[in-house]
């Protein structure tokens, strides 16, 4: 009878809790923020957005952002472009106009149309401000304002649900990551409670946490915010000259004074840093992408209770043609897209995006091929990121003398060699 019982109650409880979470999402507007340049990508950015740049075999960056949102159940999302926006919104248009207005859902794009004055986007502040009337047309509870423009999976749900038990104006997303890649971070002091203390944008000197020395904890540029709180500091920020109207600049650190500013910290199951991955210059983008080739990675595409969301390309499945010694077809911990052919090549520890052709007695390991990409025979690529369209002449090899191959590409100081058309003088793709 207890048993019952309580049986009873854990299930009311859990209807409770959910019920709130609806509630709180559906009274919730998520803003992404995707009009960055990402100049640290280099010709990866050269015709698209960051969040535009192809991941992981057939997704675009943006897509996991937008992912989180529709899985965590928050479903009137405006996403804010600027700079080359072109590719984006017609892979938005293409991947997410499912969403049906007529029952409060939606995935609107919103670009940058001067709307408060003769200037584009001066800042990340700034980009809301512009767009403050979309907030007040839609008269949300709660605004969550994201980065289009890195690679993770999360309940954005849980985060809105601890902000609205903690009372505080402003909760950040954060996560422990290590010293020398804070540089290009928010770094962040928190007390016991979690109530941020201090916070410095893309500091110098990051603050280590005071468990670890090695570690900071940074933002990861995820921000819920209670609407009224938000449109007050806006438009402070906007009357101040001497602003960069900026978040992680002046919006966040005038706030941590007088305000509730609080950190969610993102874990695992296991209680450690969940997965995260800030994919800004071509090192860590390539990296991202060679842990997909992991027997286990960490971020799990395949996970079908939280599905990685995107436009379906339509093209016949990977095809592996021949099957003689020198001249086999295969790929080994590798992951090879739709209407693919790999034509008695061999791929290793690779991403090849779809309908990209692999000629004969060709090798290809630990590099991602962006679609389209048509290689020819007898060609050794490592260690390299080929963008989308290029037409790899017969006999091409690359990744292995990178003195050679900076008189034509681009060579990271990671040794990675990152290859585009305009780099190979072609205008255009050489593939049917």
């Amino acid at each position: 009878m207890n048993s019952s019982y309580e049986e009873q109650r854990k299930k009311e409880k859990y209807y409770v809790e959910t019920k709130q979470v609806t509630e709180l999402t559906r009274r919730s507007l998520v803003l992404i923020m995707a009009g960055g340049k990402g100049s640290r990508l280099k010709a990866l950015t050269e015709w698209r957005a960051k969040p535009a740049v192809p991941f992981g075999g057939k997704y675009r960056i943006i897509d996991f952002a937008l992912s989180n949102c529709v899985n965590s159940g928050i479903r009137r999302i405006g996403v804010l472009t600027q700079y080359k926006s072109h590719s984006m919104i017609r892979h938005i248009q293409r991947a997410w106009g499912f969403m049906r207005a007529e029952i409060g859902e939606m995935v609107e794009i919103i670009p940058a149309q001067q709307r408060r004055g003769e200037s584009w986007y001066l800042g990340t502040a700034d980009a809301i401000f512009q767009n403050i009337d979309i907030i007040r047309r839609h008269a949300p509870d709660y605004v969550i304002i994201l980065g289009g423009d890195h690679i993770y999976t999360m309940d954005y749900s849980i985060m809105l649900m601890q902000h609205v038990e903690s009372n505080a104006d402003i909760t950040i997303g954060c996560i422990e990551v290590p010293r020398e890649e804070a540089r290009e971070l928010g770094v962040m002091s928190v007390d016991a409670e979690w109530k941020i203390t201090h916070f410095h944008e893309k500091p110098d000197d990051p603050e280590p946490t005071p468990t670890n020395p090695d570690m900071c904890m940074a933002s990861m540029g995820i921000y819920v915010f209670s609407t009224e709180f938000l449109l007050k500091k806006l438009i402070e920020d906007a009357a101040n000259t001497d602003s960069d109207h900026d978040f992680g600049k002046n919006v966040i650190p005038s706030s941590i004074i007088d305000s509730r500013v609080m950190a969610y910290p993102f874990r695992n199951n296991k209680g450690e840093p969940a997965y995260w991955r800030d994919v800004g210059s071509v090192d860590s983008y390539w990296k991202a992408n060679m842990e997909l080739c992991e027997v286990s990675p960490e971020l799990n595409l395949y996970d079908r209770d939280w599905p990685i969301w995107t436009y379906q390309t339509q093209h016949p499945p990977a095809k592996f043609i021949f099957d003689d010694e020198g001249r086999r077809g295969q790929a080994i911990d590798s992951l090879v897209s739709a209407g693919c052919i790999i034509s008695g090549a061999r791929v290793k520890r690779s991403i090849i995006f779809f309908t990209t052709t692999v000629g004969a007695y060709t090798h290809v390991k630990d590099s991602v091929i962006l679609p389209k990409v048509l290689i020819g025979e007898n060609c050794r690529i490592s260690n390299a990121i080929i963008d989308k369209g290029c037409y790899i002449e017969d006999g091409t090899v690359i990744g292995e003398d990178l003195e050679e191959d900076r008189k034509r590409f681009h060579v990271t100081s990671g040794g990675i060699v990152l290859v585009t058309a305009s780099m190979l003088n072609q205008t255009y793709y050489k593939i049917s």
